[in-house]
């Protein structure tokens, strides 16, 4: 097959992928951040970098895929405090739906899911190690902040200068801060903060902050210096920056070789958000799609562009989706082995070593599917299967893909559901709990699980 070429963020242009270790990769994607549900972007991270995981290991590299849950900051402890929760009942309940998710997607789990509670003695490990080399320092406040303009080589990932972020900045009211553009490594202790996110450190009871969580449980995992780096475009600044001040400040050398940043997710042509109402969670979209068609959806255009959703988009994906399943329906698919010398397939690997090119691999595939209706032949099927498969593709039965439930109209069975929910609810309100039981029951060979929620509120998610 061609050789790898990765885009590179730091070098802005694609390289040729040596690894550091012949024939071994270590990759490290930043994951979630656990007060809520996942949304569309979430989706758009996992499966991605599961789709890179898979290529790298299709082409023989033995990965260890490393994707962390920050399950301490800010906005987990403000939730967990306006819910009346422990912060561990929180972040428990939204890493429980994360997975379901990520099932949901075809992701498959990396290799290591570190939490950062799990890591807070490496992370004082490594502030002590800044402050050793003098890139760390107490603030009158009790935190302990980075020194920005003590780092030579900060701004290289994203490509600001010091100068430009100083025009930029805005007045800051932390003025335990020697200069605006420090940022926090070690959180002081408030009062009003719960027992459960105080930890104890030379510089007295705080918790860490949010970029020294991924230097230091990287480290741990991958070693001081790794391959792959991967995350959003919203985390190259500044937390992808920062990572890199702290870890090449700590051990002075690269920290990583390749940085991978996914495009941004817009909403109808709009950036996603809260404030503008185009906010949607993963199990949102998936009452309405199935979870493959999703993924499809998400794969068909390159990672490092911008990604439109709309419900225009998402119905196109299906039908393109369908028209792959169609070309297996009247093949039975053999048991042979991918052959990569096939021209299909060899199309597909030189999409896929062009940084990771699902688009044109993924053209390949349609292809490849016409060549299966027009000539019947199950050694073709067998490839376009098997093809599809090494991204996470066409890994049903066409009948089982056919007949799922998304299938019928998005509102049409919207409503279905909900008709059978408020029929489960009267049976329980007339105490007829085997009628219930029997709804749900029949709910979940519709492939869809129930969840019962305080207040009697039912909530429905695809299994």
């Amino acid at each position: 097959m061609s050789v790898l070429r990765i885009y590179n963020t730091l070098a802005r242009d694609k390289q040729v992928f040596t690894p550091i270790q012949p024939g071994k990769v270590r990759m490290y994607v930043c994951g979630m951040t656990v007060y809520d549900y996942c949304h569309l972007g979430h989706a758009r991270v996992m499966v991605v970098f599961d789709m890179v995981q898979r290529w790298l290991r299709s082409s023989g590299f033995d990965v260890t895929f490393v994707r962390n849950i920050t399950d301490i900051d800010d906005k987990i402890i403000k939730r967990a405090v306006e819910n009346g929760e422990s912060i561990s009942q929180l972040t428990q309940r939204f890493i429980h739906a994360m997975d379901e998710d990520a099932i949901a997607l075809g992701v498959q789990k990396p290799d290591h899911e570190p939490r950062a509670t799990d890591y807070v003695p490496q992370m004082l490990g490594l502030i002590q190690r800044l402050e050793e080399n003098g890139l760390a320092y107490r603030a009158d406040d009790g935190d302990v902040n980075y020194s920005v303009r003590d780092f030579p080589g900060y701004g290289k990932l994203s490509g600001k200068s010091l100068d430009d972020l100083r025009a930029g900045e805005r007045v800051d009211v932390n003025t335990g801060k020697r200069d605006p553009l420090d940022f926090v490594l070690w959180k002081a202790s408030k009062e009003s903060e719960p027992a459960e996110v105080k930890w104890q450190s030379k510089w007295g009871s705080g918790r860490p902050g949010w970029h020294i969580e991924c230097s230091a449980m990287s480290c741990e995992l991958l070693g001081e210096q790794f391959d792959i780096h991967g995350g959003g475009s919203d985390l190259q600044f500044p937390h992808h920056e920062n990572e890199i001040a702290q870890s090449e400040g700590a051990f002075r050398h690269t920290f990583v070789n390749y940085w991978m940043h996914n495009g941004f997710l817009n909403v109808d042509n709009e950036k996603m958000s809260k404030s503008l109402g185009n906010f949607f969670t993963i199990r949102e979209v998936l009452k309405k799609y199935d979870p493959e068609v999703v993924r499809f959806f998400i794969l068909r255009t390159h990672y490092r562009s911008q990604l439109n959703y709309s419900d225009v988009h998402l119905d196109d994906a299906k039908g393109a989706l369908t028209r792959l399943y169609v070309a297996l329906k009247e093949v039975s698919a053999d048991d042979q082995p991918l052959d990569w010398t096939e021209p299909h397939a060899a199309q597909f690997a030189e999409a896929m070593n062009d940084d990771f090119g699902t688009p044109l691999a993924i053209a390949a595939l349609f292809e490849l599917a016409n060549e299966v209706n027009r000539t019947k032949s199950a050694a073709l099927a067998r490839q376009l299967k098997k093809l599809a498969g090494v991204v996470g593709l066409l890994g049903r039965s066409p009948q089982e893909f056919l007949q799922s439930a998304p299938g019928e109209s998005g509102k049409d069975f919207e409503a279905l559901v909900q008709t059978k929910i408020e029929a489960r609810a009267a049976a329980k309100k007339a105490k007829n709990f085997a009628e219930a039981d029997r709804v749900r029951a029949e709910l979940l060979d519709m492939g869809i699980v129930l969840e019962d929620k305080p207040g009697g509120i039912t909530e429905w998610r695809r299994a």
